[in-house]
C-alpha cells in the first residue's frame, strides 16, 4: 500500500526532489529511462532536504558511460571540508544496452538527453532522463494553443453539465 504524503506519488512510492517542468515544453519526449546516480554522502543529505535544480542539466555519453552535467545540488549546510561542489558531473547507472541505444540515438541531429525528474525510490536516488528532440518556436505555440483549446472545451462541458443538473 502506497503512503500518502508531501512529495510522494500515490502509486509507486517515489519521493520527488526536483522536476524539470519546462523540458516537456521545450522538447518532444521520445523515450524515457530511469537510472541511478553515483553520489557522495553530502549530496544525498542535501537531496533529502529537497534541494536540487535540473534546469540546465543534460546527459552526455563519454567513453561508454553516461554522465549528468550541470545539475545543481547545493552544498550540505552541516557539511565540512568533505562537502561536494554544487555543479560537478555525476555518473549515471544504466545497463550497457541502454547506454549504447542512447548514444546512437543522441548522435542524430536535434536529439539530446535531458533529465526530467530527480527522486528517491526505495531509499535510492534516481533520475528520470529522456531522449528528446528540440521543438521549434511554432511547435511550442501550437502545443500551448492545443492545451488552451482543451481547457476551454472542458470548461464548456462542465458548465453545460451544471446547467443540466440545476
Amino acid at each position: 500500500m502506497a503512503t500518502k504524503g508531501k512529495g510522494k506519488d500515490k502509486n509507486d512510492g517515489r519521493k520527488l526532489v526536483a522536476q524539470h517542468k519546462k523540458a516537456r515544453h521545450d522538447y518532444h519526449i521520445l523515450d524515457t529511462y530511469e537510472c541511478g546516480l553515483v553520489l557522495t554522502g553530502t549530496e544525498v543529505k542535501s537531496l533529502r532536504q529537497g534541494r536540487a535544480s535540473l534546469v540546465d542539466g543534460f546527459v552526455q555519453i563519454d567513453g561508454g558511460e553516461a554522465w549528468l552535467h550541470n545539475v545543481h545540488i547545493p552544498e550540505y549546510a552541516q557539511g565540512t571540508w568533505t562537502n561536494h561542489s554544487a555543479r560537478r558531473k555525476r555518473k549515471l547507472l544504466l545497463h550497457r544496452v541502454e547506454i549504447d541505444k542512447l548514444e546512437v540515438k543522441s548522435q542524430d541531429s536535434g536529439h539530446t538527453i535531458v533529465p526530467l525528474s530527480l527522486y528517491f525510490k526505495g531509499g535510492r536516488a534516481k533520475v528520470e532522463i529522456a531522449l528528446a528532440k528540440g521543438k521549434k518556436e511554432w511547435d511550442k505555440r501550437q502545443t500551448l494553443r492545443e492545451q488552451q483549446d482543451r481547457r476551454e472545451t472542458d470548461r464548456a462541458i462542465s458548465a453545460a453539465r451544471r446547467r443540466q443538473r440545476a
